[in-house]
């Protein structure tokens, strides 16, 4: 394994550590510090070398400790993680400014090593110019929380991280760093004294103040320093052809978000929230811009009398003669010879009427219309491009150059409406409306008896009618009315907000063409969709079908065929852009038939939807339903990018951050950065097929797949459907029933209560409750079966799997990612949450069955990679997992310790509500600890 120097690090832990003791020495009890320091010394011995009376003595003490003490102890634990993750964030930031200073070649994902390596392959100034204006990078926030923070401890951890960075400073003193100590001490003091367990379950609106933050905090500062970033580079690669001048940086970056637009089995996501969170993005983005032209306002003081306005600068400001003096009566004028000033004023005052309209509608107030407030952000913008170009005009444009360019770059990114809000429904419910409203009908059938290809014509003919032999009706079911107030909704919000405020209609559980023209139909009642009286065709909705399962994938070309048949989808679909975007989901085909049955069925459809695509003469854009964890999709962005199939990107991705990803990519402002320029870089080098010749996939790696595949599917579902008592086995040896209890999330565990299947349970706690004991099977079991199996013995397949190892960015993204997660699996502890299962005949054998797959898969990952050890190439992520995994035995043994007692309660019992506390924070614990588990 290849040395990592982080002695830096190990440094900064230990301080962070050091002065979490002196809270916890001087703030509780004497016993709190003591049981910690107890624990943690002790399990790194039992890690160090088994000692089973040690291990005796570690359970005794951990079972005869109150609730409350464990409680303390593992909230101990848990902030420590929290610091431990700020040290490591910081310390990645710092490796990479020293490349920076040093002047070298920087990391691999950075813009520098990208735009070298693009020019290295021959791509000039035009068409980087072109593969630039091509890039569309939408991370999509969700509310799918398997970490979900507080905002006040994300806003703790924050204040942390700034005080840490200070103490980088390397002229610092004796005097000063003591005093950074000592601030540090009492944030992590605040830290301790913030209950980072919800006490009440969140409302959807919490979760969309939620996803507020991370823009608030981070991303208003992050986006325009990307830019910037991007822009110093082709300057400094590109400068023989023009540089910056001649490739300009064009919007790449949008951002979408599924909190409070995703009703999919979540009853609390109504067309009011989804109005509210609406006008929430908003308020909040219409904030910052007003809060960034108060600043310009100390910035642009130049003179009348010394300096020229541009005459087209000159005459808008004319247009807004009185704006300022009917707001400012009593400063009529105060800047009459500043007209940049003036002009930053009147703009405030036109966002400000916009900001008022917003509240007003928030309060449920009467809608007092936008007044003197910009029709739209394109009329924002062309503002600030005034002022950019008449400051240009009399030689300042070396000053439009700083906080005026960064707003420039805020308002094309973010505009009015802060995020594209997706929302999603599950496919039956449209068709429950559509068969209701067909009812309503006595000229249309029952819709119920209609086959596919009839249903396909109806809704052909009456979208292209213009309008539908259909009577609203008054007495619909709530359900139905729900389904269109949704849709009118979004028409109120694209009138009161902006045009830009939604994504896509995403239907989930889609099956078969008709379920996107049931949206459609549904649509053309609130005017979002349909065909005028002249003939012209109008769409302002993007429907993007979900498919979850294996089957599923397997489904859309067909499913997708016979939708680009039908002539009044064709001409919607070219109303609304001409581009069809698909949503494939990672979470639900691997739950449902394993790693790598879902990772290659995804590379495959993606495949599929290109070449259909492309056969019907529409673009094609491929949105990613990603989780945090291995599992779901996860794995570094830069990566899995790369790890599409060639000729398939070109330029559009769209994928969810989920779970605790938000909070460890965008807490911080640095780490948002780093983020943000690897995902860019992983778009760039995917769609340079766009620019220069790609090579397609070598035919006997697709062939070693399909084989791979199914033997990994038939392994994973022998084991998850077949095994008898396999779900006594989920539900009694982890906590999946607990996780529902912590209030993270206002969507339930289930998408049918009661019902407690494999395919009722949800996705993320599925892979949460492996991951919580220690088991993280989603993301690895059927590799070993599949590896051996396949090669079976002979040598020149072995030597195959390394060659798709070395030469097929696919393949190495998913035994890297799947490595990670195996390295987390501790199959001691899993045996012992086995312990928790009623019937152990069953739960022996269904442990070992585990065990065997893990060390076969471990033996087999070894071989194909040529390594010695698990995560061999991944040093700095080994030596992560090293330190972290002693403080994880304590916790996950009394989170076991706490299930058994809360089991073991009456229902309702004061016994079981105080064992609950420490239970449900060991969750929280074990989720920071581990990072990406959901």
């Amino acid at each position: 394994m290849t040395a990592v120097d982080d002695k830096d690090l190990r440094a900064r832990v230990k301080l962070l550590g050091q002065l979490l003791g002196d809270v916890l020495a001087s703030q509780e009890r004497a016993e709190v510090l003591d049981t910690v320091e107890t624990l943690r010394k002790g399990f790194i011995d039992l890690r160090e070398k088994e000692d089973p009376a040690l291990r005796d003595e570690l359970m005794a003490l951990i079972n005869r400790l109150d609730p409350d003490i464990l409680s303390h102890v593992v909230r101990a634990f848990s902030v420590y993680f929290l610091l431990a993750n700020i040290a490591e964030e910081e310390w990645a930031h710092l490796a990479r400014r020293r490349q920076v200073r040093r002047g070298e070649r920087l990391w691999t994902g950075s813009f520098d090593d990208t735009l070298r390596g693009l020019k290295a392959e021959g791509v000039g100034a035009a068409q980087l110019r072109e593969l630039l204006a091509a890039l569309s990078f939408q991370p999509v926030f969700t509310a799918h929380p398997t970490e979900a923070k507080r905002r006040t401890v994300l806003e703790a951890q924050r204040r942390i991280y700034a005080e840490a960075q200070r103490l980088d400073d390397p002229v610092l003193g004796e005097l000063e760093r003591a005093e950074i100590e000592r601030r540090l001490r009492t944030q992590i003091q605040i830290l301790w004294k913030t209950d980072e367990v919800r006490v009440n379950k969140p409302q959807v609106v919490d979760e969309v103040k939620n996803g507020l933050f991370y823009f608030r905090e981070t991303l208003f500062d992050t986006v325009p320093r990307v830019n910037r970033n991007l822009e110093r580079a082709i300057d400094r690669i590109f400068a023989d052809e023009g540089g910056a001048a001649a490739i300009p940086v064009p919007r790449i970056v949008r951002f979408g978000s599924w909190i409070g637009g995703d009703r999919d089995g979540n009853p609390y996501v109504t067309h009011r929230v989804t109005r509210q969170a609406v006008l929430l993005h908003t308020r909040e983005i219409l904030r910052e811009y007003r809060r960034r032209l108060l600043e310009l306002a100390y910035v642009l003081t130049q003179s009348s009398t010394l300096v020229t306005p541009s005459p087209d600068f000159a005459a808008s400001l004319a247009a807004d003669a009185g704006l300022f003096a009917a707001a400012h009566p009593d400063q009529a004028h105060r800047y009459d010879t500043e007209p940049y000033r003036l002009k930053v004023h009147v703009m405030r005052h036109r966002l400000g009427d916009l900001l008022e309209r917003a509240e007003a509608l928030l309060a449920g107030q009467p809608d007092p219309g936008r007044r003197s407030g910009y029709a739209d952000e394109a009329a924002f913008l062309a503002d600030l491009q005034l002022m950019t170009d008449s400051l240009a005009s009399h030689g300042d444009a070396d000053i439009a150059e700083g906080e005026l360019k960064d707003l420039m770059v805020l308002a094309r990114t973010f505009g009015f409406h802060l995020a594209h809000l997706d929302i999603r429904q599950e496919s039956t419910r449209h068709t429950e409306a559509v068969i209701e409203l067909f009812s309503k009908a006595p000229n249309l059938p029952d819709y119920r008896e209609l086959t596919e290809a009839q249903r396909l014509e109806t809704l052909d003919f009456l979208l292209s009618h213009g309008g539908t032999p259909l009577l609203y009706a008054e007495d619909l079911t709530e359900e139905t009315a729900e389904v269109l107030s949704v849709l009118r909704s979004m028409v109120e919000m694209r009138h009161e907000v902006s045009a830009q405020a939604f994504g896509a209609y995403v239907i989930s559980m889609t099956h078969h063409a008709s379920h996107v023209l049931e949206v459609l139909f549904l649509a053309s009642f609130a005017g979002l969709c349909g065909r005028r009286r002249d003939g012209s065709w109008h769409c302002d909705l993007v429907v993007a079908p979900l498919f979850e399962t294996i089957d599923d994938l397997a489904r859309i070309e067909p499913v997708l065929d016979d939708l680009l048949k039908v002539p009044a989808y064709r001409a919607l679909l070219a109303a609304s852009g001409n581009v069809q975007e698909v949503m494939l989901g990672y979470s639900d085909s691997c739950k449902d038939g394993g790693i790598l049955a879902s990772s290659w069925g995804l590379y495959k459809a993606q495949r599929s939807i290109a070449r259909l695509t492309g056969r019907h003469g529409v673009g094609s854009r491929v949105f990613h339903g990603r989780g945090g964890s291995i599992g779901r999709g996860g794995g570094p962005t830069h990566d899995a990018i790369l790890a599409q199939p060639p000729g398939t990107v070109n330029g559009d991705i769209k994928f969810t951050e989920q779970g605790e990803v938000l909070s460890a990519k965008y807490a911080h402002a640095d780490t948002a950065v780093y983020e943000l320029t690897m995902g860019i870089t992983g778009l760039l080098k995917a769609s340079r097929c766009l620019a220069v010749a790609c090579t397609p996939d070598p035919p006997e790696f697709v062939a070693a797949m399909d084989d791979l595949a199914r033997a990994g599917e038939a392994a994973y579902r022998e084991l998850t459907e077949r095994v008898p008592g396999f779900m006594d086995y989920f539900y009694q040896g982890t906590p999946i029933t607990e996780i529902a209890l912590l209030n993270i999330g206002s969507r339930p565990s289930h998408r049918a209560k009661g019902d407690r299947s494999k395919y009722s349970v949800r996705a993320i706690p599925w892979v949460f409750a492996w991951a919580l004991s220690r088991h993280t099977i989603p993301a690895w079991y059927g590799i070993g079966t599949a590896l051996e199996r396949w090669q079976d013995g002979r040598p020149d397949r072995q030597a195959a799997l390394r060659r798709m190892m070395r030469d097929w960015p696919f393949f190495r993204a998913l035994m890297s990612n799947s490595e990670m997660a195996l390295s987390k699996a501790e199959l001691s502890i899993a045996r012992e949450y086995a312990d928790l299962v009623t019937d152990q005949t069953v739960a022996a054998d269904i442990h070992g069955r585990v065990a065997a797959e893990c060390r076969r898969t471990a033996a087999q990952m070894l071989a194909v990679a040529e390594a010695s050890e698990l995560l061999e190439g991944s040093p700095q992520l080994a030596l992560s997992l090293a330190r972290r995994n002693p403080y994880l035995d304590p916790i996950n043994h009394i989170q076991m310790a706490a299930l058994k007692r809360v089991r073991a309660a009456p229902e309702e019992s004061e016994e079981r509500i105080r064992w609950l506390t420490p239970l449900l924070r060991s969750i929280n614990a074990l989720a920071t600890g581990l990072r990406n588990t959901g």
